[in-house]
């Protein structure tokens, strides 16, 4: 039977990171590649990041290695070392360019799972697993989404504030393969009429997004500085990359800068709310659950042009 892609999957480039190609081998994403006994598969035994190639030039690369070097410590995958993941991104946007149709806009996956277990990939710890980097340019109707304001709504993640520190094996923090409870959320959320979610903890804190981080702005008293809060990272949230690259440029501009814990009540009390993502950069949320939030497009822009500065981003993940 013939499959059919959308357009954008089709113009997909696949590289695969192995010991025999540690910078990398280009392969046709199109066809089968993994095991059907693969750990990433079966289990979700696995980690990735997305990133955003703009122009050519990846966002905040750096950030993203750390974070998914993080991830794989958090759950004690095997993984390829930074320069190998750094030649095989290298290698796929080459790629393109030999075909002559760079895209603009890319999103950039880099995935490692476990492997087949009993059976590494390599001698070699590194290499054990299965890697590869997957760039696919990034769909019209996501780049227009972009700015646009979001109807949110809180949701329970399952957990209280104190669990990351309780019960590590949870692998809160991580940004694993196992997605089914963050795309379960979207889609509640999506039969009920909102764009986006909200996680909260059992007990009251705010946590983040499926797929974002939550940003909380208050104008502040004439004359002096915004105030940009995010929630705290040890409450069990993963570090926010587009998060901590506005923060770098924020506290350059003078921003007041501040950490959680958040609660409800300081969602609903703040001037504005923003959801940040690698590709869809900043999104104002316009209501959360059945309470209106005010919405400043001139801010939207501005914070969008504190991330578009792609300064080195420190905290969270430095600390």
């Amino acid at each position: 039977m013939a499959e059919h892609f959308q357009e954008d999957s089709v113009a997909a480039v696949g590289v695969r990171i192995d010991a025999e190609h540690p910078h990398g081998m280009i392969f046709d994403p199109h066809q089968p590649q993994l095991r059907v006994t693969d750990l990433g598969a079966i289990r979700g035994d696995g980690v990735f990041e997305t990133m955003y190639c703009l122009g050519g030039e990846i966002r905040k690369l750096d950030a993203h290695l750390r974070r998914l070097a993080r991830s794989a410590g958090i759950c004690e995958l095997p993984l390829p070392p930074a320069e190998s993941w750094r030649a095989a991104v290298d290698l796929g946007i080459e790629e393109f360019s030999t075909r002559g149709t760079l895209p603009e806009h890319l999103t950039i996956k880099l995935v490692v799972t476990r492997g087949v277990e009993g059976e590494p990939a390599a001698d070699d710890p590194a290499f054990a697993g299965t890697a590869w980097v997957l760039l696919t340019p990034a769909p019209e109707a996501l780049l227009a989404s972009r700015g646009e304001p979001i109807a949110v709504t809180l949701l329970d993640r399952g957990h209280d504030s104190t669990a990351a520190e309780r019960a590590p094996w949870l692998l809160l923090g991580a940004k694993t393969l196992s997605y089914a409870v963050n795309m379960a959320a979207l889609r509640h959320a999506k039969q009920h009429g909102f764009d986006d979610v909200i996680f909260r903890t059992s007990d009251g804190q705010v946590l983040e997004g499926p797929t974002s981080t939550v940003l909380l702005v208050h104008r502040g008293a004439e004359g002096s500085p915004p105030r940009l809060s995010t929630p705290e990272r040890e409450s069990g949230i993963l570090p926010g990359t587009t998060q901590g690259a506005i923060f770098a440029a924020a506290e350059r501009a003078g921003w007041e800068l501040g950490y959680g814990p958040l609660t409800p009540e300081e969602l609903h009390a703040a001037d504005h709310v923003f959801l940040a993502s690698s590709v869809r950069l900043v999104s104002p949320v316009s209501r959360i659950d059945d309470v209106e939030v005010p919405v400043d497009h001139d801010l939207t822009a501005e914070l969008t042009a504190l991330l578009a500065e792609d300064l080195p981003v420190g905290r969270p993940l430095d600390d």
